[in-house]
């Protein structure tokens, strides 16, 4: 569980690089949902909720894109 909640933090930072906002709020949505489950005993459910974490991480890693205005209309 941890080494999963490191690498999504890990993630993060890679995805949302210089993007002081989108950083916090991936901070936040993470730490809350670790700290939401954390007193989650059964082996079932910790195993179904370690598999959405991870989806997410594959997600964030394959499919958001950072962009950056370079002139009025171009990104």
């Amino acid at each position: 569980v941890l080494k999963l909640f490191k690498l999504l933090h890990r993630t993060r930072q890679e995805v949302f690089k210089n993007d002081t906002r989108a950083l916090e709020a991936a901070r936040q949505k993470i730490n809350e949902e670790f700290k939401n489950n954390q007193d989650e005993t059964s082996e079932e459910k910790i195993n179904q909720l370690l598999k959405i974490a991870s989806d997410v991480e594959v997600i964030l890693r394959t499919s958001v894109i950072q962009a950056v205005h370079t002139d009025s209309d171009k990104i």
